[in-house]
Parts: C-alpha cells; structure tokens; sequence
C-alpha cells in the first residue's frame, strides 16, 4: 500500500508541474511546444469540421484516425481548443497510469512498470501533452494489458492504434503461435477494413497523408542526419530548413544518406521477420516485449525522430516491466534515460541543434547512442529467450521460469 500510495503522489505532482508548464504558468527555455496544438492541430480540427482531411496541408502525415484525436477537443466544448487537448492528454495520461496499477496486482506481475510510466512521461517535459502521440500509446498499452486474455481486443485496439500513427500495428509482431495469432491479426484486419471504409466514404481526403510522408526528408534529430552535423564541422554548407511541419538537412549528399536510413528501416523489417518465423516460446510477455523491440528498431533507424516518439516507447517499456518474466529492464532503463536527454535537446537545446555547434552534436550524439543501445539490447534479449538453441545455463532456466507465467494465448 505504501508503495501504491507513493506512485499515485509522484504521478500527481509531476502532472501538476506538467499542466503547468503548457498552460504557461511556468514557461520552459526554448521553442513553444505548445503552438503546434493551438496553432497546427486547431486549424486541422476547423478544417476537419468543415467536412474534408487537410488536403492542401503537407503537414498532415497522419492517418485517417488521427482525426478523433484532432477532433478530441470538442468532447469538452467548455474549453477553447488547446486547453480541452491538454485536459484530455492529461486523461490519456491516468488512464495508463491506473491500469499499470491494477495489472500490478495480478499474479506474476510487479510496481515496475507503473514506475517506468510515472518517471518517463515527465522526462519528455511539456512536449509529451502538446502532441497526440500520448493518445496513441493509451491505445497501445490498453490493447497489450487486454490482449493477456482477450486476443481479439489487441488486435482491434492495434488496428484503432495503426490508423492513428502505424506503428502500433507492431503490437501483433510478438502474438503466441495458433489461436492468439488468429484471433488477434483476422481481429486486426476486419478492424482496419472497417475504419478505412468508414474513413473513406465520411471525407475526402483520408489517403492524402501517403504522399506527405513519402516526400519527407531528413530530420536534424535523427541518427543519419549525424552524419551532417558532424560534416558540418569540417565545411559542409547545407543547410536547415521548415519542410513538412519538422526541421529537416538540405543540400549535397542528403538524398543518398535518407535512403541509407530508409535502407536500415528495411533491414529491420527482414530482421523482425526471421525472428517472427524462428520464435518458438512465447510467454506472457512475449507481445510487449517484440512490440517495445520493434517500435524501438524503427524509431532508431528512422529518417524522423521526433522528441515525442519517446513516448511511444516509455508506454511499451512500462508494459514489459509489468510481467516479472521480461528480461527488458536494462534498454527500458536506456530509453528512459534518452527520453531525459531529449528534453535536453528539444526544446531546451534545440537552437544548439539547428546550429550543429558542440552542444547540440554532444545530446545528439547521447541520444540516439542510447536509442542504438537500448535497440541492440532488447534484439539480443527478444531472440535469445524465444528462438531455440541459443539459450544455455543460467538463461536457460530464467527462460523456464518465464514460460511458467500464464500463457500468452490464454483466452
């Protein structure tokens, strides 16, 4: 109970000091984090009511769900725009929250996660309540708590999640062989038919973020664009410029290290793909521990990484830390230590990152070393604990020990 008592106490306050930051109470160094909200997500949400997708916006790289999380404020229309999206991102926020809790109490379960999720959301600073992403890992972490017993609610909830912001299709990467499987992707499939259709024949416009997202380039946050900070030091004149709602590398030579990026995202595809067909045990965890693996896979080898991304994997880490049998503690401590790096970067150092000076390389460089950490580490542990034959000794019998938790395809 003292433990309960001192998580809820800890949420309360870092919360507390997180509304006040985006509601301006306090004001955090750097850019505003909050105007893409009032500014960007309002004039998507005017545009939205007005009865079709932002067609003329390429700053709409979303799909087509994103729009119930634009459209979210008008649940609360006692409030003007951005303060209603706050209310709700904080609502998202102890939804999580209370649910890590209650999972807490189950056999074979621990305070860990709840802890992760309590110290990594403020780690991201006011960033973490002024984008939707919060909204989507909700979704993420509600699908693999009820996907213990309810195969076809995760992948239902995958789907919602997958038209929301994609990568929470890789929630069904990890799903116990036979009638898990089954349940959850045809679950998954009749889901997202049923949303496209649906989103489809409502606006116009639904399919417009495909052609958005494929002319982005390479954001000055990502572990490729290193490679032009760093040039930058020795005469590189490229430059930085606003392209598609994020800073991004322009100039000589920045087409070919994108498509180096896209090329490590296709290598990780193919590798998450032979673990998928070589896995043969598959615990209760199983399902968190591929999903927080793979998110971390895409989000490190990807051309954007953007501060909020963090989140993303905060969620997914404090879902693995829920089940004693993870062996995903050390890369959920790195992410959380990156995510603290992040605020460092964005938005308190962030001039520091657009001029490449030392500063800005040095968080870039923590950073995403972090990310590169904490992905090659959890691989490593994903693979040795379900592919036969690589498990001897002391592995071997946490691995056994891991498989007496309830099974994964439990209904």
């Amino acid at each position: 109970m003292t433990v309960m008592r001192l998580l809820l106490a800890t949420w309360i306050l870092t919360r507390a000091a997180l509304l006040l930051c985006v509601f301006k109470v306090f004001t955090v160094p750097g850019p505003d984090v909050t105007s893409d909200v009032s500014v960007i997500y309002h004039g998507w949400y005017e545009v939205l009511r007005a009865g079709s997708y932002p067609l003329d916006d390429v700053t709409w790289q979303y799909p087509p769900a994103a729009a119930l999380a634009v459209l979210s404020p008008a649940l609360l229309p006692f409030l003007e725009y951005a303060s209603a999206f706050f209310v709700l991102a904080l609502a998202c926020d102890a939804v999580v929250f209370l649910l890590l809790l209650y999972a807490a109490g189950r056999p074979g379960a621990r305070a860990a996660g709840a802890w992760v999720w309590v110290a990594g959301v403020p780690l991201l600073g006011p960033t973490v309540y002024a984008r939707y992403d919060l909204m989507v890992t909700a979704v993420a972490v509600v699908a693999l708590l009820a996907g213990v017993r309810h195969p076809r609610v995760l992948g239902a909830l995958a789907a919602f999640g997958a038209l929301m912001k994609v990568w929470p299709v890789l929630l069904l990467a990890g799903t116990a062989r036979g009638r898990a499987t089954r349940l959850s992707w045809s679950a998954a499939a009749v889901t997202a038919g049923g949303l496209l259709l649906a989103a489809g024949a409502a606006l116009p416009g639904a399919f417009a973020f495909l052609t958005f997202q494929r002319d982005r380039g390479l954001e000055v946050e990502s572990l490729g664009a290193l490679v032009f900070h760093l040039a930058r030091q020795f005469g590189w004149e490229g430059r930085v410029e606003l392209r598609y709602g994020s800073m991004e590398f322009a100039g000589a030579h920045v087409g070919p290290v994108s498509t180096l990026a896209l090329g490590l995202s296709v290598l990780a595809l193919g590798w998450l793909l032979v673990w998928r067909l070589r896995a043969r045990t598959f615990a209760v965890h199983t399902p968190a521990d591929a999903a927080f693996t793979g998110v971390l896979l895409f989000t490190t080898t990807s051309r954007v990484i953007s501060p909020q991304y963090m989140v993303w994997l905060v969620g997914l880490a404090s879902v693995c830390l829920v089940f004693r049998g993870s062996r995903m503690a050390p890369p959920a401590c790195l992410v959380l230590v990156a995510t603290g790096v992040t605020l460092l970067e964005f938005p308190l150092g962030f001039a520091h990152v657009v001029a490449s000076d030392a500063e800005g390389v040095a968080l870039l460089v923590v950073r995403n070393g972090l990310l590169v950490a904490a992905t090659l580490s959890a691989g490593r542990r994903l693979w040795r604990e379900t592919v036969p034959g690589v498990r001897t000794g002391r592995e071997g019998r946490l691995s056994r020990a891991a498989r007496a938790d309830t099974p994964a395809s439990a209904p």
